[in-house]
């Protein structure tokens, strides 16, 4: 999973995830807190390995100053753009091809927890926050604070967010290369 996330944030950043873009993308912000995120899910799964899970999250907050927590789950190919900021709670749920700017905020209400599609990008800054179900292929604008379900296939934005036009369907196909 860790080589999807890694070829997708090439893709993202250079358009390509040939060799020499794979490198770059691999030494660029925020691939360390991806690799403690992996990691830490990987290790979780375990009770004997748990507490080294429960160390690459807290090295993830001290290098990083991302904290995403310990049960979060996310699909393939994870894109985390800038860390500095993150905030997951533990019980968030995300689809595939999810995209991170720095300062995003997925979190609890009340005890509800959101839902996040696949294909969601949040611009830096968004928050989402409540029992709430964000739609695939859905771009979260920058500040943007979400506490309403958002549909599939839209932009959202503002305080409180609305969405502010609907964007084509995504062919699901990606290249497993």
């Amino acid at each position: 999973m860790l080589i999807e996330d890694l070829k997708a944030k090439a893709r993202w950043l250079y358009g390509s995830d040939s060799g020499p873009y794979l490198l770059r993308s691999f030494l660029s912000d925020a691939t360390l807190s991806l690799l403690l995120y992996r990691g830490m899910a990987f290790f979780g799964r375990s009770p004997l390995t748990r507490w080294f899970a429960f160390l690459l999250h807290k090295l993830n907050a001290v290098l990083c100053g991302c904290v995403i927590g310990m049960n979060a789950k996310f699909g393939r190919r994870l894109i985390i753009l800038h860390s500095v900021g993150i905030t997951i709670n533990s019980a968030v749920v995300g689809g595939d091809d999810v995209t991170l700017e720095s300062g995003v905020v997925i979190g609890a209400e009340k005890g509800q927890i959101p839902r996040i599609g696949s294909g969601v990008f949040f611009g830096s800054g968004a928050k989402v926050v409540g029992g709430i179900t964000v739609g695939d292929n859905v771009l979260i604008g920058a500040n943007a604070v979400v506490v309403k379900a958002v549909p599939n296939n839209v932009v959202v934005a503002g305080v409180p967010a609305k969405v502010v036009r609907e964007v084509a369907p995504v062919n699901d196909t990606v290249e497993d290369s």
